[in-house]
C-alpha cells in the first residue's frame, strides 16, 4: 500500500523534532503535527524559560556578595514585565529556529491537532493523511488536584506569563519544578511559602540531598513546610485565603501548583486503534519505543520513562536509527545525569544510597560538606555538599550527588565517568582542579561511618 508519508509524528517537542529530522535525513518522507508552538515543553514553557528566570532571581544575592569584593552597588530595582518580555523574545527566537530545522530537513509541518483514525490514518485539522509509521511524541502537561477553589491556582505554564510578580506566593509541591519556582520567586523578592504533603522534598532523590537542600532552602528565607497540603482555596478582597488540611489559614497573592505532570494522551484516539496505555495514561512501550501496535511508536514524556528533554531526544534518535536507518538501537536509560536548578543547584547521576544498598548490598559512602570559597569573604552561610556511593565488591562508583554552585555543569562530566564504570581508585588517581567545588569529587578519601 502507498502512504502519504513514511512517518507521521504527533507532537513537535524535542523528541518529535529530533526523530523527524533524523528520519528525514535517512530518506523517509516525514510530516509532523503540533497544535501549539514548535519546540515543546522544554523550549516554550519549561527548562529554557525557567532557567532564564533562575538567572534573573540569582542577581539579588550576587549584588549582596559584590560588596564584600569591593564593589559599590547602587540603588536597584527589578522589572518583572521587562524580564518576561525579554524571555518571550528569546522563546520566539528559539521557536523560529525549530521551524527552520523542520523546513531545512524537508519535514512538513501541520500546525493543527492530530488524532488517530486507524493505525495508519491521522486526522490533522480538516485533513486526513496516511503514514506507514506513526510516532507519538505529545509530552506531558501539569496536572491539578481536585481541591475546592483550584480555579484560582496557577501551574508552571501560567507562571511564565503573569502580568505582575506576586508579593506573596504559595508554591505547592516538592518536586524539582516546585523547588525551582520557589527559588525564583524568593530571589526576585516575593515572600514564598512552599508546601509539601510528604516528609522530604525531591521524592526519589538521595535522602542526604533531600535533607541538605531543605536546610539550604530555609536559610534562603523560603518558608518550607512538609506534611502540609491545602484543603481549599478562597478568593478575598486582599488576594487568596488558603486553608490547610490541619486547619491553618494562610493569606497570599497567588498559589502555584507543581504537584505532578500527566502524559498528553487524552483524545488522541490511541485506545481506539489498540495502543495500550498505562494506568496513568502514559503510552506503554517496549525497550525500542514500539507500542502494542507494530507500526506505532512513542518517545519522550508521554511514555513516562525518564521525563527529561535529552532523554526524549535520545529516544527519538534511537527510533529513527532503528526504523529508517536499519541499525537497531535501544535508548540507554542507565546513569542518566540530571540537575535541579534550585538555589543552590543539585546535580545527580546514578543510584541513591538506598537504591545502591538494595542492589549491591555492601557499599562505601563518601561525603563532604563545606563552605564554598566564594562565601569566605561574604560571610554567607550557604554550604556545598558532595557524595559518592561505591560498590564495595568492585570499587565502581554507582552514584554521585552534588549540591552547590554549578552542580549541573559538574555532574555532566561525572556522568561520563559513571557511564565508563569508573572505580573510586580511578577517581582518586585523578588530579583535582584547585580551588574548585569539583575537586572534592576526586579528593574524598575517608569513608563515611554512621554514628
Amino acid at each position: 500500500m502507498k502512504y502519504d508519508y513514511d512517518l507521521f509524528v504527533i507532537g513537535a517537542g524535542s523528541g518529535g523534532v529530533r526523530a523527524s529530522r533524523i528520519s528525514s535525513s535517512l530518506g523517509a518522507k516525514v510530516a509532523i503535527a503540533e497544535e501549539y508552538r514548535v519546540g515543546g515543553t522544554c523550549v516554550i514553557r519549561g527548562c529554557v524559560p525557567k532557567k532564564l528566570l533562575v538567572y534573573a532571581s540569582h542577581f539579588s544575592e550576587d549584588f549582596e556578595d559584590a560588596a564584600a569584593y569591593g564593589w559599590t552597588v547602587g540603588e536597584r530595582s527589578h522589572s518583572w514585565k521587562k524580564l518576561i518580555a525579554n524571555k518571550d523574545k528569546e522563546i520566539d527566537r528559539l521557536n523560529s529556529i525549530y521551524h527552520s530545522i523542520l523546513e531545512n530537513n524537508n519535514v512538513e509541518l501541520y500546525q493543527a491537532r492530530a488524532t488517530l483514525i486507524d493505525k495508519h490514518t491521522v486526522r490533522v485539522g480538516e485533513e486526513t493523511v496516511t503514514a506507514k509509521y506513526i510516532l507519538i511524541a505529545t509530552g506531558g502537561a501539569p496536572s491539578m488536584p481536585d481541591v475546592p477553589g483550584i480555579e484560582y491556582a496557577i501551574s508552571s505554564n501560567e507562571a511564565f506569563h503573569l502580568e505582575e510578580m506576586p508579593k506573596r506566593i504559595i508554591v505547592v509541591g516538592g518536586g524539582y519544578i516546585a523547588v525551582e519556582f520557589a527559588g525564583i520567586f524568593n530571589g526576585l523578592g516575593a515572600k514564598v511559602t512552599q508546601l509539601y504533603r510528604g516528609e522530604h522534598i525531591l521524592r526519589g532523590f538521595d535522602r542526604d540531598v533531600q535533607i541538605f537542600l531543605s536546610g539550604e532552602i530555609r536559610k534562603k528565607g523560603i518558608d518550607l513546610r512538609t506534611h502540609a497540603n491545602p484543603a481549599r482555596i478562597e478568593k478575598t478582597n486582599a488576594g487568596l485565603k488558603v486553608t490547610l488540611e490541619d486547619g491553618q489559614v494562610l493569606e497570599t497573592d497567588a498559589i502555584m501548583y507543581a504537584t505532578g505532570r500527566a502524559p498528553n494522551t487524552k483524545g488522541l484516539g490511541l485506545e481506539k486503534v489498540g495502543v495500550t496505555l498505562k494506568q496513568n495514561g502514559a503510552v506503554k512501550v517496549k525497550a525500542d519505543s514500539q507500542t502494542s501496535v507494530d507500526n506505532i511508536y512513542a518517545v519522550g514524556d508521554v511514555t513516562d520513562r525518564i521525563a527529561l528533554t535529552p532523554v526524549a531526544i535520545h529516544e527519538g534518535m534511537a527510533f529513527a536509527e532503528t526504523v529508517f536507518g536499519k541499525r537497531p538501537k535501544v535508548a540507554d536509560h542507565e546513569n542518566v545525569p540530571s540537575a535541579v536548578f534550585s538555589q543552590p543547584q543539585v546535580g545527580t547521576v546514578g543510584l541513591t544510597e538506598e537504591e545502591a544498598r538494595a542492589k549491591y548490598g555492601e557499599v562505601d559512602i563518601y561525603k563532604s560538606q563545606f563552605r564554598p570559597m566564594k562565601q569566605t569573604l561574604t560571610g554567607g552561610s550557604e554550604q556545598a555538599f558532595v557524595k559518592l556511593i561505591v560498590d564495595q565488591k568492585t570499587d565502581i562508583v554507582v552514584g554521585a550527588h552534588i549540591i552547590g554552585a554549578d552542580a549541573a555543569e559538574i555532574i555532566q562530566s561525572v556522568g561520563i565517568a559513571l557511564k565508563c564504570r569508573a572505580t573510586k581508585a580511578q577517581f582518586d588517581a585523578t588530579v583535582g582542579v584547585h580551588p574548585s567545588l569539583a575537586e572534592e569529587i576526586v579528593t574524598m578519601r575517608e569513608k563515611f561511618v554512621a554514628a
